[in-house]
């Protein structure tokens, strides 16, 4: 049997205006996430739903977790098999579908540039993309595909 994990976090509302919920438009979606020992997160609802555009909205964590799990995942199956990346940034675009007052994802790209240490390791790293695809708690948790388009490089190249 498997090891359990828990992630405990809280949410504060702080978008109250003095009138509450009273109305649609009248009560802001602003919130604090905070967990013990981290800096607190800013939150809010995305734009399109009378969010806060600088603030995080759950959408963007939701992405965000993906391409960090990924991104773990991937260090760890590089260091394993003998793959020195020396650089790891990469773009994540989540897709999401609208109907009514719901919705949900209709997939994640990621998209990843990896710089190796040399030219050798490249068709391993491109391939070890699969593997951290496979084993990120996040990806194997969400309903919707989780794309990867790697571009991988050799330092000497």
């Amino acid at each position: 049997m498997g090891r359990t994990h828990e992630y405990e976090v809280a949410v504060h509302w702080t978008g109250n205006r003095g009138t509450g919920t009273s109305g649609y438009r009248d009560y802001g979606r602003d919130h604090d996430v905070e967990t013990a020992g981290r800096p607190g997160l800013a939150g809010s609802a995305d734009p399109a739903f009378r969010g806060d555009r600088t603030r995080w909205n759950p959408e963007l964590l939701l992405v965000a977790a993906l391409a960090e799990c990924h991104m773990l995942s991937y260090l760890h199956h590089c260091a394993v098999a003998g793959v020195v990346v020396t650089a790891y940034t990469g773009g994540a675009l989540g897709t999401m579908r609208q109907e009514g007052d719901g919705g949900h994802f209709t997939e994640v790209v990621l998209r990843p540039r990896v710089t190796v240490a040399s030219p050798g390791m490249v068709e391993t790293a491109v391939r070890l993309h699969e593997n951290a695809h496979r084993d990120c708690f996040i990806a194997s948790s969400v309903n919707f595909p989780v794309r990867h388009e790697p571009d991988v490089r050799s330092e000497a190249a």
